[in-house]
């Protein structure tokens, strides 16, 4: 489930993201996205490849990793983000909930770390 409200467009110095064509309200889920899990060992792999920005860590122990269907792939990171996103390990789902009321035309975003707020460094800030 995509809201029909979401659009992808160019994001400044970030490629593509995922943006409000209209106001959207706090706590509205805005996506649920289906995942394709894949093992430890498979995870290992795709790191070596270009996808390693586009996957998210998966399972207990997030040992596994899985690549989001739909927008979810698209949404860029702030340390202050205005979305959050769940897992749901037994439906391998994920879905992105607004955190604030977004405007109209306004980039949504997640926090990598996983907490809408998590300002601890992230693989590529870290460098």
């Amino acid at each position: 489930m995509i809201l029909p409200i979401l659009v992808v467009a160019p994001s400044d110095k970030r490629g593509r993201g995922v943006f409000a064509s209209e106001k959207i309200k706090a706590n509205t889920v805005i996506e649920i996205s289906p995942v394709l899990v894949m093992s430890a060992k498979d995870r290992k792999q795709v790191e070596k490849t270009m996808l390693f920005d586009y996957i998210f860590e998966w399972g207990i122990g997030e040992k596994q990793a899985c690549i989001a269907l739909g927008y979810l792939s698209l949404y860029n990171h702030a340390y202050n983000a205005n979305c959050d996103y769940e897992m749901d390990y037994d439906h391998n789902l994920i879905s992105i909930k607004t955190v604030r009321t977004i405007k109209k035309g306004e980039e949504l975003f997640i926090n990598y770390n996983a907490v809408a707020d998590d300002s601890s460094p992230i693989w590529f800030d870290a460098q």
